[in-house]
């Protein structure tokens, strides 16, 4: 149970870094919702971590939380932004991948 609450707070921290990207995309009242937006993902993801870490172990926990996030939003800039998708930048998000299921793998 604790590990899918740790995924969704990963997802939730790709959901800020995607508020981010489309608030600086924007201007005025739309601007201010994506940032509205940033603000309850940012809350909603630290809580899933915290409740997550009352059984994982830490390291292990912020590793696989950052890691998501960090997944997620490099496939949000791929497909959202249109950021490069080279194969350095794809090869390294599946080492990054790996390592996560490898940390889930040796925890308790």
């Amino acid at each position: 149970m604790y590990w899918i609450i740790l995924i969704i707070a990963g997802l939730f921290e790709t959901g800020f870094a995607f508020c981010l990207g489309k608030a600086k995309e924007t201007e005025g009242t739309a601007m201010f919702i994506w940032y509205a937006g940033f603000v309850i993902s940012l809350i909603t993801s630290m809580i899933l971590l915290v409740k997550a870490t009352q059984t994982l172990p830490i390291g292990t926990a912020y590793a696989v939380w950052t890691g998501i996030g960090a997944v997620g939003t490099v496939l949000v800039g791929i497909f959202v932004f249109k950021e490069p998708a080279n194969f350095w930048r794809i090869f390294f998000i599946f080492t990054l991948i790996s390592s996560i299921v490898g940390l889930k793998a040796v925890s308790h």
